[in-house]
């Protein structure tokens, strides 16, 4: 029979009923293998490549079957190819995140990042974006091809029920079958209680990220197993101090002046009653948890800047190889005549600058919670044992700055809720001359300059003690002549000293410099006044500058160091915390391994404060009651981010590398049971991590009765 000419003369409907069927899976596995193949630190041909193609098949087959079913062809259409277009830009944007940070971030993060990023490194934007247009075209190819073959891909006429049922029947068993290899494989914590995006998307794929990210964000992330985390026996007998655990200098002169104070860092507080009390189990187990932890011993270092100033400083991508005794000799003087730590670390925390602050200013480990940074999360829930809150309540004046928005990050409400009286750019901070002539980034210099008569003229004259915190910025990359307006202001010099080197390690070079005349500033003003002795410079890096490695893959850090590594290894993480005062006659060496989240509470013992060890990430650094060969959750650990690999991690023992699940043994110690000593150590940085992120998602603190 006839049909009645309907008017219509455009292309005829192509392709049979295979190309509605398969054009939606294909095209998502099409941009989840562009996206694996632009990454160069993901494998491609792994287990996770058929986990990504089994949920990709899933997702594609359902948005066919959606289109299939609208009676509304030609709103399908447009719905697909707004489905089409928004996915190709997801992943675009994406990979430009991969490409910059070396990370992938949640589409919250994003989102919430778009303003900002937007309105203070556009130029930066429009770079990255030329970078990728080789991905851009390939990522836009799909959608060009469903414009053209629309009418085959969503047919005027629907498929058949049988067919309908297949394909459901399909997409059923691709999810399930995916499903199963995601929470009964080695990937399972990626999946469920160890999520985050930038782990999931080379084991499951960037669309099912997405997928739970938005799931996680309204239901919450699965609860991890915690009773695996707990030590056996629960209750680790604590370990007397012994040679080994001492740091390697001569005991200091003004410590042996005192007495050395003895007993443990804690406070008043019966967590096996508060458990007992406890009917929500995650609490109850998080009091089991703390309580069951060795607390940190009191040692000669105890109080040794008790009544004394503090000023904190968060570099922003400071490393070991911006001290230079001629370029930058403020550095130089105070990373080798204060404290000299040999074996510190400031791991990637996966979270940029925020988490680096984060771990400097609460001595927790960053995680990722609900697919948030961990300073947001921080930023309205009780956080009583913040250096600012623990000082201010000793009389202290807490003031912090940062030379750029004060809004950035929402720093200005995770830096207020943990006691600062915070000013930026845009509230508080006057910083002419760089807004002026729109620098980027901001002079630390100027910073320095408006911000220090306040609070050292105060203690001159009225005695007022101070605890003040910086986050710097003038060492943002890029690192370039034309990408750092710090970095072009002190070119000539460092041109002049290393002419061969790149210009992306020159002009990392140069913008430290800046950082240097800040210290420099600092410093001279202290002395000025008298009071250099009265007071302690802690200084610590955000993370190493990740953005010395270029878009094509080239590693200039490597280039600075003269050694290579990958972002896998752990070396690639060693880094300076900066502990000077004036007070400090002869350095002292210290070579306990540690890192950003021991500052807090290596702060606290250092100004006899009051505190409980039991409830940071991190330890004291010099409590020395631990034994190198022997395990005990009180001993030194440093914990590197886990990429999706595992965590890294060293101890007074060893390191253990994830990346090649092995475990080396310092010289000079033998372990009785190395196999027994790396599984446990293992459990240790598994409930560090999660306790840790359970801090933020439970609001824990506010369920310990802190003694006043």
């Amino acid at each position: 029979m006839n049909r009645p000419y309907s008017g219509y003369t455009g292309r005829r409907n192509t392709g049979g009923p295979a190309l509605p069927a398969l054009f939606f899976p294909a095209a998502i596995f099409y941009h989840e293998l562009l996206l694996r193949a632009f990454d160069r630190d993901t494998p491609f041909l792994d287990l996770a490549l058929l986990r990504t193609a089994l949920f990709s098949i899933a997702a594609g087959l359902l948005i066919g079957l959606i289109l299939d079913l609208l009676p509304w062809k030609r709103a399908a259409r447009i719905a697909g190819g707004v489905a089409l277009g928004l996915g190709t830009v997801l992943f675009c944007v994406e990979r430009g995140c991969r490409a910059t940070f070396n990370l992938y971030y949640g589409i919250g993060f994003i989102g919430g990042m778009a303003g900002d990023v937007a309105g203070d490194f556009g130029s930066t934007v429009v770079e990255v974006v030329l970078a990728m247009i080789p991905f851009i075209l390939l990522s836009f190819a799909p959608l060009a091809a469903f414009l053209f073959l629309r009418r085959s891909v969503v047919p005027d006429e629907g498929s058949e029920t049988p067919l309908r049922i297949v394909l459901a029947a399909a997409l059923v068993a691709c999810q399930l079958t995916a499903y199963l290899l995601s929470v009964l494989g080695p990937a399972k914590s990626y999946y469920t209680y160890d999520f985050t995006v930038n782990a999931a998307v080379p084991h499951f794929g960037l669309l099912t990220a997405a997928r739970l990210e938005v799931e996680y964000t309204v239901a919450g992330v699965p609860a991890p197993p915690l009773g695996e985390f707990l030590d056996d026996p629960v209750n680790t007998p604590a370990i007397a101090p012994s040679e080994s655990a001492q740091p390697s200098q001569e005991p200091d002169p003004e410590s042996s002046k005192r007495p050395v104070p003895t007993g443990p860092n804690v406070l008043d507080i019966d967590f096996e009653a508060l458990a007992e009390a406890e009917t929500n189990e995650t609490l109850k187990n998080m009091h089991e948890y703390f309580g069951s932890r060795t607390p940190t011993e009191k040692n000669e270092y105890t109080g040794m800047f008790e009544d004394k100033n503090l000023i904190l400083l968060t570099a922003e991508g400071f490393s070991p190889y911006a001290i230079d005794k001629e370029l930058t000799p403020t550095l130089y003087k105070l990373t080798h005549e204060g404290f000299v730590f040999n074996n510190f670390y400031q791991p990637d925390w996966t979270q940029s600058t925020c988490g680096g602050e984060f771990a400097v200013t609460t001595g927790l480990i960053p995680n990722w919670v609900n697919g948030g940074l961990a300073a947001n999360a921080s930023a309205s829930i009780a956080m009583p044992n913040t250096l600012a809150k623990l000082f201010a309540a000793q009389g202290y004046v807490v003031p912090a700055w940062h030379n750029h928005t004060y809004t950035y990050y929402g720093r200005d409400k995770y830096l207020g809720n943990y006691g600062y009286d915070y000013k930026g750019i845009g509230n508080g901070l006057e910083m002419t001359e760089s807004v002026t002539k729109k620098y980027w980034p901001e002079s630390d210099l100027e910073m320095m300059e408006e911000t220090v008569d306040g609070y050292i003229d105060d203690y001159v004259q009225n005695g007022q003690r101070f605890h003040a915190y910086y986050m710097t910025v003038s060492g943002h990359g890029y690192y370039s002549w034309g990408g750092n307006d710090m970095s072009q202001k002190h070119r000539e010099a460092v041109e002049a000293k290393y002419p061969d080197l790149s210009e992306t390690s020159q002009a990392y070079l140069a913008c430290n410099i800046e950082l240097d005349l800040a210290l420099e500033h600092l410093v001279d003003r202290l002395e000025a006044a008298g009071i250099a002795d009265d007071t302690l410079i802690v200084m610590a890096a955000d993370h190493y500058p990740y953005m010395m490695i270029a878009k094509d893959g080239t590693d200039y850090y490597n280039e600075l160091r003269g050694f290579e590594d990958t972002e896998s290894d752990t070396s690639r993480y060693r880094n300076t915390l900066l502990m000077w005062s004036g007070a400090i006659e002869e350095p002292i060496e210290v070579d306990t391994p540690c890192s950003t989240i021991d500052i807090v509470p290596t702060i606290c013992n250092l100004f006899g404060l009051d505190y409980d060890s039991r409830l940071y990430s991190g330890r004291d650094i010099f409590a020395a009651n631990y034994k190198a060969d022997q395990y005990s959750n009180s001993m030194p650990l440093v914990v590197f981010a886990n990429k999706g690999k595992g965590n890294a991690w060293i101890t007074a023992a060893g390191t253990y590398e994830c990346s090649t699940k092995t475990f080396t043994p310092n010289e000079g110690v033998e372990l009785e049971d190395q196999e027994d000593y790396v599984k446990r150590v293992h459990r240790l940085v598994a409930a560090k991590v999660n306790y840790s992120k359970l801090i933020l998602q439970e609001d824990y603190y506010a369920h310990v009765p802190l003694p006043e």
